[in-house]
């Protein structure tokens, strides 16, 4: 019993993971309200900005992780590696959950409207669709090996569409701005500031969330491996 209570807690490093992600976000935090100044033309609304812009960094990472744990589980087909993706498609959809609530309240001030159809929006809900498809896929009941395998070619797709996302705004246009650029993006040094941090605590963020649930998938499947050898035992005594 004390084995299994020690195995399922956390590791050292995940605890030092999870302290630093929560001090990085207080820096954060007081840096996006305190140290950034208010912009001239778009008030407080403008501290969207340094939630909005490193969630999509974040969803980026997330279907990554998908996309590739994905191609390596059809090659492999082993369940680490569809833990991996799984979680990667559920830290990704979160966040793009955040970027498509989030750039509407920007997009009201900024434009005048909530939605329209710009090439990268556009391409972001593309994305967040295939991916909540994928999603759809493995909540019918336990996921058997066809519902991986068709879940892990969603998810080698969804990472399809994501250049088209970032490249969007250069190669068509469209009102959403590019924000980072070679040249940099006009910002005063301190949201620069603001914004770098930000970078920093949604990337330590997703790192720990993604093992947090790829933890919690493998706990699962070694759950579902024990029950089905105590149900194949059973079966063995009673015959």
């Amino acid at each position: 019993m004390s084995e299994a209570r020690a195995s399922s807690r956390p590791p050292l490093p995940f605890i030092i993971l999870a302290v630093l992600t929560a001090a990085v976000f207080l820096v954060d935090l007081w840096a996006i309200f305190i140290l950034a100044p208010v912009e001239d033309q778009m008030g407080i609304v403008q501290k969207i900005f340094y939630f909005h812009v490193p969630s999509a960094y974040a969803m980026y990472l997330g279907f990554v992780v998908c996309g590739v744990s994905s191609a390596v589980y059809l090659v492999k087909r082993t369940p680490r590696w569809d833990g991996w993706a799984l979680a990667g498609a559920e830290i990704g959809t979160l966040f793009c959950l955040i970027v498509i609530i989030t750039g509407p309240l920007w997009a009201r001030k900024a434009w005048g409207i909530w939605w329209t159809w710009d090439p990268r929006l556009t391409s972001t809900m593309l994305a967040g669709l295939v991916f909540a498809a994928y999603l759809a896929l493995r909540s019918f009941g336990t996921a058997g090996e066809t519902e991986r395998v068709f879940s892990a070619g969603l998810g080698i797709v969804g990472i399809l569409d994501l250049p088209i996302i970032h490249y969007a705004t250069r190669k068509w246009g469209g009102q959403h701005p590019t924000v980072i650029t070679k040249q940099g993006g006009g910002l005063h040094p301190d949201m620069g500031t603001a914004l770098a941090i930000s970078f920093v605590a949604f990337t330590l963020l997703v790192v720990l969330l993604l093992w947090a649930r790829a933890r919690t998938q493998a706990a699962g499947q070694r759950l579902q491996e024990a029950e089905l050898e105590a149900a194949q035992m059973g079966l063995l005594e009673d015959a």
